[in-house]
């Protein structure tokens, strides 16, 4: 008897395929920041002001341009992560092609107009507005979560978190490129329509957003599946009073925030503890940020064959015993260069496999409120990008010793572990029993 073809298997692989790339270049805008700022601190008169600077202490100069490029930093962050539910809901309600495309034409703009600011004003108004780019996370969980079954549910939004690489883009536009940021001449071209020298990455990915939202208008299907359609707002938003949803989103925390966090930390850390060039420093963060990024697919195929908990269990204790040694004082440990580097890859392995075996509890508890509690969870998990980077920074000057920052980490996810093992053992926070057995009694 000939196998049955599933006829929307073609329309689901392309909003997959097409939504995992939009993911992975909105993503590469939402952090671009932490390697271009590098380049951005060198224009003092840009940061500072180029009245503000004489008669200033360069001491004074110096601290200014690096708290400000923190708060410029911040606020990008922020921007892709408060407003996460809200893009959750409007992906239920009106599609995930339609808010994927406006979302790629909106964040084109501020993307272009960050490589035209003229002053420290004008860089954070655009970081508060590219940084919207963020929230294609929730979207397009939501979109490839009506496309899908149950069965393929864990795969298909393992792989589409995948494009969480993006975050490497612009560290490997300089180290695979050197002469990127030289390309352009200072001048332009077009009568400086397309900037020279740092200025020209965001023009390129502002091009590449456009393209990419023609793409996704052209080639996914229509109509689209829209499962909070004609839905109440109250009804939407009721699994949010669950005590288990807030748990997930610590769990993403700890594999999503703090991913997020060391990514946008780690070039200046390997700069100032190493002294390496930006060039290796990027090379190094890419190390880090494959992994985290490229084994989400296999945290998927994991959580739909054994379940998420058991992967999230695992997930946990890989990274608290690689942790361990990370969070010791360099008097007590010295790594060196290699060491660290190989520490920091097994941390980001089981985080790229631990951000998929979270997000498969949403769909198995939650089936018709993806995009509210996937953007709840999604939208604390980025909050904790914004928080870790400030208490990184405390607890390694309180120390003396940077590397003892990764002791914040090690805490978090120590205590996600143990109540992950409390809900087991005393049913704690959990959803009535009858979501509870849709989901295989995973809790």
């Amino acid at each position: 008897m000939p196998s049955q073809v599933d006829p929307a298997s073609g329309a689901r692989l392309r909003v997959l395929w097409c939504s995992t790339w939009a993911f992975t270049a909105l993503f590469a805008v939402w952090l671009m920041l932490g390697i271009l700022g590098i380049e951005i601190k060198k224009d003092v008169p840009l940061m500072f002001g180029a009245a503000a600077t004489e008669g200033t202490d360069p001491a004074i100069v110096k601290a200014t341009v690096e708290s400000r490029f923190e708060w410029l930093l911040a606020t990008a962050i922020l921007a892709g992560a408060l407003p996460r539910l809200i893009f959750g809901l409007w992906a239920d309600r009106y599609g995930g092609r339609s808010v994927m495309t406006l979302l790629l034409l909106f964040c084109a703009v501020p993307t272009y107009l960050l490589g035209r600011a003229t002053s420290y004003g004008e860089l954070l108004l655009a970081a508060a507005f590219f940084g919207l780019a963020g929230n294609g996370f929730t979207v397009g969980i939501s979109w490839n979560n009506a496309w899908f079954p149950d069965e393929k549910k864990g795969f298909a939004l393992g792989l589409f978190g995948a494009g969480n690489v993006g975050a490497a883009g612009t560290k490997l536009l300089v180290v695979l490129v050197p002469t990127i940021l030289a390309i352009v001449p200072p001048a332009g071209y077009l009568g400086g329509w397309i900037a020279g020298g740092w200025r020209f990455i965001p023009t390129f990915y502002a091009l590449i957003l456009l393209a990419t939202a023609g793409l996704i208008w052209g080639i996914c299907p229509r109509p689209d599946r829209k499962p909070g359609e004609g839905k109440p707002l109250r009804e939407l938003l009721a699994p949010l009073r669950y005590v288990q949803v807030w748990r997930f989103s610590l769990y993403y925390v700890v594999v999503f925030g703090a991913y997020v966090a060391i990514s946008a930390w780690l070039p200046n850390y390997y700069k100032n503890t190493f002294g390496l060039s930006l060039k290796s420093a990027a090379l190094l963060t890419s190390l880090y940020i494959f992994p985290a990024s490229l084994l989400r697919p296999l945290g998927g195929y994991l959580s739909d064959r054994f379940g998420p908990r058991a992967v999230t269990y695992a997930v946990f204790l890989v990274m608290l015993a690689a942790l361990m040694p990370l969070c010791l004082p360099t008097q007590m440990l010295s790594l060196g260069v290699g060491g660290f580097t190989a520490l920091l890859m097994v941390v980001g392995a089981a985080m790229g496999i631990g951000k998929a075996s979270v997000f498969k509890y949403i769909p198995n508890y939650y089936p018709e409120s993806v995009g509210a509690v996937g953007g709840l969870v999604g939208a604390i998990g980025a909050l904790g990008g914004f928080i870790l980077p400030p208490a990184f920074g405390a607890i390694g000057r309180s120390t003396g010793s940077p590397q003892s920052a990764f002791l914040v980490l090690f805490l978090l996810t120590a205590v996600s572990l143990a109540w992950l093992q409390l809900a087991v053992t005393f049913r704690i926070g959990i959803r009535p029993t009858g979501a509870l057995a849709a989901a295989g009694g995973n809790v």
